[in-house]
């Protein structure tokens, strides 16, 4: 059954089984694997994931679409709900929990930025999203496109590209390139920051990001601010996109930020 793509929910359905098996290659998905696919559409990466012999749980907006996964694929376990709204620590009951999706281009940061610091036991996720976004994404410090969305997912996943997709492969075509990324969380098992105060220096930090981290941080400035920044030879002439994630982390458990 052809579905029109509904330009609010952001849908460009993936048509060429290449890129499908490389994404699912990507996953590296064995017998009884748990796996998450995040908008299956119209199943185009269901299937290939569902024929590895994973326990496969899918979460889908599109009503629409959600009953025709459950009508093609019985054996998945199909949730009509947005993924954006999810409380992602929920998945950590799950075993060998691999995650993969197609995400649409008005959700995938947001939601990337959740999942990230959210879900903490899953074993590899494989996402397709727009190239800019992926280029952030993996971005090292002072490069252009170096900048919040990348110090905080590489401070809990190493993020890889993986290979461009063009816009054929997808009904209908976007106006620009997509690119598939591999993510595998860090051993962030004695974690040394808070999300709360690490995304809260992220914010201060790139709302200026043209500044010096010296005139960025004078309403912070103290001793401790000034002890550690000398200890870490970070100069207050520094911008924020010469800091790494490190660096980040580091900051913001001197700024007395806290959960």
């Amino acid at each position: 059954m052809i579905f029109r793509a509904k330009k609010s929910l952001g849908q460009h359905f993936l048509i060429d089984d290449n890129v499908c098996r490389k994404i699912v290659a990507a996953l590296d998905i064995v017998p009884h694997d748990n796996v998450l696919e995040i908008g299956p559409g119209q199943g185009a990466l269901t299937r290939p994931i569902h024929d590895k012999g994973a326990q496969v749980y899918a979460l889908e907006k599109d009503l629409e679409l959600c009953g025709t996964i459950k009508e093609e694929f019985p054996g998945v376990n199909i949730v009509c709900t947005d993924a954006s709204a999810l409380d992602w620590s929920r998945l950590d009951y799950l075993p060998k929990l691999k995650i993969a999706g197609n995400l649409p281009y008005n959700i995938a940061s947001r939601l990337l930025w959740d999942l990230a610091s959210q879900v903490r036991k899953f074993d590899r996720a494989v996402f397709m999203v727009q190239k800019e976004v992926g280029l952030r994404i993996v971005s090292p410090p002072g490069s252009k496109t170096y900048g919040g969305l990348s110090v905080w997912i590489q401070s809990f996943l190493k993020p890889v590209i993986l290979f461009r997709v063009s816009p054929m492969v997808f009904r209908p075509k976007p106006k620009v390139d997509s690119v598939v990324l591999k993510f595998t969380p860090l051993n962030n098992e004695i974690k040394t920051f808070s999300n709360q105060s690490l995304a809260k220096t992220i914010k201060i930090m790139f709302q200026h990001r043209r500044k010096q981290i010296g005139t960025i941080l004078r309403t912070y400035w103290n001793d401790e601010l000034k002890c550690f920044l000398e200890e870490q030879g970070l100069e207050p002439r520094l911008r924020p996109e010469d800091l790494t994630p490190g660096d980040f982390q580091g900051l913001s458990a001197k700024l007395f930020f806290k959960d």
